[in-house]
């Protein structure tokens, strides 16, 4: 039989990058201990207040067809919300509801892209990130973030990847694997870069509210001079420890939202009421939540750092934000997935291969911040003890 294009250009690029969480889930159904920091998922369950908000729009009949673009509560409560980020109106008519970040990106590059255009982004980089760009038939040009440079993308190296075919650069932050926060001059360049190219910036910022200890955050539509280029995405999953709610935006211009509104409908006409609304709540609490994550996840990294860093030729990476940390493992390994399959093997401790996330993290591992503190120092036992055996 035969298939569309997009099957073969996204061949190998969906669950095949979880390879060891699903390694992971295998062991412990044969009844093996497993300490899984595979997955970046909240540590805590979601909030009772918000499974309260839903099931109240649920009984209030609010189970209905809602319209493509959004909910008017939760347009209304994204606007209130960047407004008070940005220190500027922004209008609900720049909003576009979704569900989750990853739909949400979808959209971007399929309203943006065409067959044959390319896209910049930074190498490592999210698991899902060249399947996004390939879906739209474009070709993903990764520029490598280099541990030296605090991983995070440089205008000069983007600026030496961009062809007549470029048509976007791709940012994300808080950054996602490793940690790093994209500066306000890190930003103003790239977005002038873009301009002076006529390029689009797509942003991925679900992380934004899980910065670490004093570490700030800057959207990249904070310049008011780039705002009709830019199209940042994000959600409640990590923020509002509300994942399997599936409930995300994109913030745009408003020709950008008009344009791209069919394209949503034609791929889903409409969100659920029940959940807008219970995320209409949410965006205007403080984000209580996400403070008290983000201070748990930074003293485990720091946890990591203290218990690794050194041992047996590792090296720790400190994130600014998010929910993991990388180890450098180069001083026993160059093939980071046959690593994290020894290491699951022989101390039932599940980490991800820096392969998964790109090229230039190959030799690394993706440590996730979520368990506990007590089974975090446990995984570093383990961890320490596998290294120092290898080096015996």
């Amino acid at each position: 039989m035969r298939y569309a294009p997009i099957t073969d250009r996204l061949a190998g690029l969906g669950s095949d990058k979880w390879a060891l969480n699903a390694a992971a889930h295998a062991r412990r159904a044969r009844g093996q201990e497993v300490i899984n920091l595979t997955i970046g998922e909240p540590d805590v369950p979601t909030p009772q207040d918000l499974i309260e908000a839903a099931t109240r729009a649920m009984q209030a009949g609010r189970t209905g067809y809602s319209n493509g673009q959004g909910e008017d509560a939760l347009l209304k409560a994204l606007s209130e919300r960047y407004t008070d980020i940005l220190k500027r109106s922004i209008n609900p008519s720049r909003f576009l509801c979704l569900p989750g970040t990853q739909t949400s990106l979808y959209l971007a590059f399929m309203a943006i892209c065409a067959p044959g255009d390319e896209v910049i982004l930074g190498d490592p980089m999210y698991a899902s990130y060249e399947g996004l760009v390939r879906a739209a038939g474009a070709n993903p040009v990764p520029v490598a973030l280099r541990p030296e440079a605090g991983f995070r993308l440089g205008v000069a190296d983007v600026a030496r990847q961009i062809t007549p075919a470029t048509r976007a650069i791709f940012l994300n932050t808080p950054h996602n694997p490793t940690g790093a926060l994209l500066t306000p001059d890190d930003l103003s360049a790239l977005c002038d870069l873009a301009a002076q190219n006529h390029l689009w910036v797509i942003s991925d910022e679900v992380y934004q509210d899980l910065t670490h200890d004093d570490e700030a955050f800057t959207s990249a539509l904070a310049d008011p001079r780039f705002e009709d280029r830019v199209v940042i995405a994000s959600s409640i999953s990590k923020s509002h420890a509300a994942p399997g709610f599936r409930s995300g935006w994109l913030c745009a211009s408003e020709e950008f939202c008009r344009r791209a509104l069919p394209v949503s409908e034609t791929m889903l006409f409409g969100s659920q009421p029940f959940i807008a609304d219970m995320t209409a709540d949410a965006l205007r609490a403080p984000p209580v939540v996400a403070r008290a994550m983000a201070a748990r996840m930074a003293r485990r990294a720091r946890l990591i750092h203290d218990r690794l860093d050194g041992v047996a030729g590792l090296r720790v990476h400190l994130p600014q934000a998010g929910m993991f940390a990388l180890l450098d493992i180069r001083a026993h390994s160059r093939d980071s997935k046959v690593f994290a399959l020894e290491l699951l093997e022989a101390t039932g401790v599940a980490v991800m291969p820096g392969a998964s996330f790109g090229c230039a993290l190959e030799g690394w591992l993706r440590v996730a911040l979520n368990a506990s503190d007590a089974l975090t120092d446990e995984a570093c036992n383990r961890i320490g003890g596998f290294v120092q055996r290898q080096a015996a």
